[in-house]
């Protein structure tokens, strides 16, 4: 997947999390929850962009983990949404799903440059 792709799936996921975070219960369990998510959510973007601008392969590399760990934390807080009953499981299967898949290819994206890494040493 090129670079401008990644950007606007990532943009369009936290857009989507936006929404279903305003549409989450006002409980005290769904704003602690559903703030961890925002924030974990809108920062697989951010940090996909920063690895985009890398100054270096191994500077690439440490940005790309924050967004693996990123698009991780956030399956997980969606998990939480679905088994706390806070979220109806349909409203979070494609966000699941998304997540998943922006944590795939982050994951392949690693590889890739860790075996490129390793045939330049």
């Amino acid at each position: 997947m090129d670079e401008k792709t990644f950007k606007e799936r990532t943009k369009k996921f936290a857009l989507k999390v936006i929404s279903l975070v305003e549409s989450l219960p006002r409980t005290y369990a769904a704003e602690v929850i559903g703030k961890q998510l925002l924030r974990s959510a809108t920062s697989i973007g951010a940090n996909y962009r920063a690895a985009c601008r890398a100054k270096s392969t191994a500077d690439m590399i440490n940005k790309l983990k924050t967004v693996e760990e990123e698009s991780d934390e956030s399956m997980y807080w969606l998990e939480l949404l679905g088994e706390s009953n806070l979220a109806p499981l349909s409203q979070l299967s494609e966000l699941s799903q998304e997540a998943n898949e922006l944590l795939a290819m982050t994951v392949a994206s690693l590889k890739t440059l860790r075996a490129k890494t390793n045939r330049q040493l």
